[in-house]
C-alpha cells in the first residue's frame, strides 16, 4: 500500500487453473506465494506474459523466485511512501457471482483504509488493550477487516493460529490458554463448538464474540449464551461494502436478526422499481447512495462496467440479498436474490462448480444449488444428468469420483457435498435451467 501498489489476496486453496484466471484477468505483474502453492504457480506462469516477478515466502530457495527473507534483509531502513489519493485503487478481491467467472471487486484507499473504522467502532468495539482472534482465511475480505485493518486502526493486538484443518478441541484449548478478548468466526464454527461441553472450559479473558459471513441459527446463539454466558453478535456485509448491519455491543439482540444498519450507512428494503418498502414487507436489501459515492463502498468491478451497472437501481446499491425490516429497524435475511451459495462463510457461484463437473465424461448436464445442512447452514448440491455409458455405474463410487474431480479442477471448498442423479433438469421454454425450482425443492418451499 505504501508503495502505491494494488494487491490481490488469494486463498492457498486455489488450484493452478484458478490462479491462471486471476493472474490473466488482473494483469498482475508479480505473484507472492508460500511454499505449498509454488508448484501450482510454476505450472501456469508461462501462460502469463505480464508476470515479471515471482516472490516466495519460504525458508528454502526456488529457482526463478526472489526470496522475501533475503530482500528484507538487504532493504534500506529508509522508505518514502507514495502519496495516494483517497479514491486511488488499493486492493482487488475476486468475488463469485451467479454466472461467469469471479468478478474483480476494486477497493480504494478510502473504502478500506477509512471505511473499516465503522466495523471497529460499531461491531468489534476494539480498544488498544484487546486481543482479537479472527479465523477467516487471509484470501477473503473478512481477514482484512477483522485481522488486519481494524485492529491496526484501533491499536489492538491480532492473535494468529494456523490450523491446517479445523479442530474443535485445539480451537477450544487455544481460546482457554491465550488472553483472547474478542473472537470473530463464522456461524459454522460456532455450530461445531456448541456440540461440545463448553462449561468444561474457562475462557478467562473472552468478552466479545462476533459472527458473520452466513446466516446464524437462533438455536446456536442461544446455546452459546447458555454454555458460555456470552452474547453472540451477528454482522451482515459483503466484499463490496464491508459491514452494513450489526448487533453491536450493548445493542438488544434479536435471535435470527442481522441487527440494525451501521452508521453512517442508510440501508433499506426496496422493490423492483427502487422504492423503499415499509416494515414487514420483503424486498431487496440495498444501500442508499448520496450525491457523492459513500467512502466505504467499493469503486467498481474492474474491467466490467456491465456488472458494475447491474448492482445499481436508481440511487441504491443492491446487495443481491432479499430481506425484511421489522418495526424496530432490525433486518432479517430471507435469502439470495440470485443463485450464489454461501456455505461455511465461503461464497460460491454455481457456474464454477457446474463448469468443473462438465469436464467429467459422466456428466451430460448439471445444475448446482444450495441445500440445507445442520452444521454448515447450507452446502453445495449438484443435480447431474449422466451420459449413457455411466448410467449403470455404482452411484456411491461415481459420486466420490465426481467430488474428487471438482476438488482437483477448482478450489476444494467448492466441491458438491451432495450429488443427486436425475433423468432431466427443469427448464424454461427457451432452455434455461430453472435452478430456483431445484433450490425451492431442497429447502421445502414447494
Amino acid at each position: 500500500m505504501r508503495a502505491g501498489l494494488v494487491f490481490i489476496p488469494g486463498t492457498t486453496q486455489l488450484t493452478a487453473k484458478d490462479m491462471l484466471y486471476r493472474l490473466q484477468a488482473s494483469k498482475a505483474k508479480c505473484v507472492v506465494a508460500s511454499e505449498e502453492v509454488i508448484p501450482a504457480v510454476e505450472a501456469i506462469a508461462s501462460e502469463c506474459p505480464l508476470l515479471k516477478a515471482k516472490l516466495q515466502v519460504s525458508p528454502h530457495s526456488w529457482q526463478g523466485w526472489l526470496s522475501l527473507q533475503e530482500l528484507l534483509q538487504a532493504a534500506s531502513e529508509e522508505h518514502s511512501c507514495v502519496e495516494t489519493a483517497s479514491q486511488e485503487p488499493m486492493v482487488i478481491y475476486f468475488t463469485s457471482g451467479t454466472t461467469g467467472s469471479p468478478k474483480m471487486a476494486l477497493h480504494s484507499h478510502s473504502s478500506i483504509g477509512i471505511g473499516f473504522t465503522i466495523t471497529g467502532r460499531y461491531l468489534l468495539d476494539l480498544k488498544s488493550s484487546d486481543v482479537i482472534w479472527s479465523t477467516s482465511d487471509t484470501g477473503w475480505i473478512k481477514a482484512a477487516l477483522c485481522a488486519f485493518f481494524t485492529p491496526w486502526l484501533y491499536g489492538a493486538c491480532v492473535f494468529v493460529h494456523r490450523m491446517s484443518q479445523f479442530d474443535t478441541d485445539i480451537f477450544l484449548d487455544t481460546l482457554s490458554t491465550y488472553p483472547i478478548t474478542t473472537l470473530c468466526s463464522t456461524p459454522t464454527v460456532y455450530r461445531m463448538l456448541v456440540q461440545k461441553d463448553l462449561k468444561r472450559y474457562k475462557f478467562k479473558k473472552l468478552q466479545h464474540c462476533v459472527t458473520g459471513g452466513e446466516p446464524l441459527n437462533p438455536e446456536v446463539l442461544e446455546q452459546w449464551k447458555t454454555q458460555t454466558g456470552l452474547d453472540l453478535h451477528e454482522a451482515y456485509g459483503q466484499t463490496e461494502t464491508g459491514v452494513i448491519c450489526a448487533s453491536g455491543r450493548g445493542d438488544k439482540i434479536k435471535p435470527g436478526s442481522m441487527g440494525k444498519p451501521v452508521p453512517p450507512q442508510d440501508v433499506q428494503i426496496i422493490d423492483e422499481n427502487g422504492h423503499t418498502l415499509p416494515p414487514g414487507k420483503e424486498g431487496d436489501i440495498a444501500v442508499r447512495l448520496t450525491s457523492t459515492r459513500p467512502f466505504y463502498l467499493f469503486s467498481k468491478y474492474e474491467d466490467n462496467p456491465e456488472k458494475t451497472a447491474a448492482v445499481m437501481r436508481g440511487n441504491f446499491y443492491l446487495t443481491g440479498d432479499r430481506g425484511v425490516m421489522d418495526s424496530d429497524g432490525y433486518f432479517w435475511f430471507v435469502g439470495r436474490a440470485d443463485d450464489v451459495i454461501i456455505t461455511s462463510g465461503y461464497r460460491i457461484g454455481p457456474f464454477e462448480v457446474e463448469n468443473a463437473l462438465m469436464e467429467h465424461p459422466a456428466v451430460v448436464e448439471t445444475a448446482v444449488v444450495s441445500s440445507p445442512d445442520p452444521v454448515r447452514g447450507e452446502v453445495v448440491k449438484a443435480f447431474v444428468v449422466l451420459s449413457a455409458p455411466f448410467k449403470s455405474s455404482y452411484p456411491e463410487e461415481l459420486i466420490l469420483e465426481l467430488q474428487a474431480h471438482v476438488k482437483k479442477s477448482t478450489a476444494p471448498y467448492k466441491y458438491p457435498r451432495k450429488v443427486e442423479f436425475v433423468q432431466q433438469l427443469p427448464k424454461t421454454p427457451t432452455g434455461k435451467i430453472k435452478r430456483d425450482l431445484l433450490r425451492d425443492r431442497e429447502w421445502g418451499r414447494t
